[in-house]
């Protein structure tokens, strides 16, 4: 019976040999192939949004307001934002943590220009009207609801990749789904009150990113 190293080298042979009959060629990752299926994935949610009618009536209205474009721009610049570091880290020789702190420096200083502009101009009772948190409670499950295509979408790509850093990656991908539902969302927001935006917007987002990350996370494990 051989022994030593001869056998040693004959039992690992066996053994890879039977860990490696059911596996199968793996398509090589392409950022450029994934940020294209879900931009495509993006496009359609888009799409059905709008085929179904629930854009504002008065849009075209809306279109001439600086609050309009500034929810707008902030939407869609934290959606790529954190669609794109995701995507980038998950590939195994990237880490999300430097995109991650920009993109922490760029939603702080998105609802803080919010904040900033006359919260209290008109007093406690002007606050609580401006805020309408029956209305604001409607706009945040409606922009939860939006985020989910993403969540899901993102969820798929980076599971196919190998990140070094799941909750980094986890994060990034939860704040851009909550960044798309919001930007969606613009579109049928019935508010141009900036306080209002700041607001809720900031709710919206911060429980997409929050349920986000636990579910991706667990999700992308090696």
């Amino acid at each position: 019976m051989t022994s030593g190293p001869e056998s040693w080298a004959m039992r690992t042979e066996a053994l890879v040999k039977t860990l490696s009959e059911d596996l199968k060629p793996v398509r090589p990752r392409s950022f450029r192939r994934d940020a294209v299926i879900l931009g495509v994935v993006a496009i359609l949610e888009f799409a059905a949004f709008a085929g179904a009618g629930f854009m504002r009536p008065d849009l075209s209205h809306a279109m001439h307001m600086p609050s309009f474009w500034w929810k707008l721009a902030s939407m869609g610049a934290i959606a790529i934002s954190g669609a794109a570091v995701a995507l980038f880290s998950s590939d195994p020789t990237k880490s999300p943590k430097a995109g991650l702190r920009w993109l922490a420096i760029a939603v702080a200083l998105i609802f803080a220009s919010g904040w900033l502009i006359d919260a209290l101009e008109g007093g406690f009772s002007e606050l609580v009207r401006r805020l309408d948190w029956q209305m604001g409670l409607q706009c945040t499950w409606k922009m939860v609801t939006l985020s989910v295509p993403l969540v899901v979408a993102l969820g798929v790509l980076i599971q196919r990749g190998a990140p070094t850093d799941r909750f980094g990656t986890s994060l990034a991908a939860a704040l851009g789904s909550a960044g798309w539902g919001a930007f969606i969302f613009v579109f049928a927001c019935p508010s141009d009150d900036v306080l209002y935006i700041a607001v809720w917007y900031s709710v919206g987002c911060a429980i997409v990113t929050v349920i986000g990350r636990l579910i991706l996370a667990r999700l992308v494990r090696w």
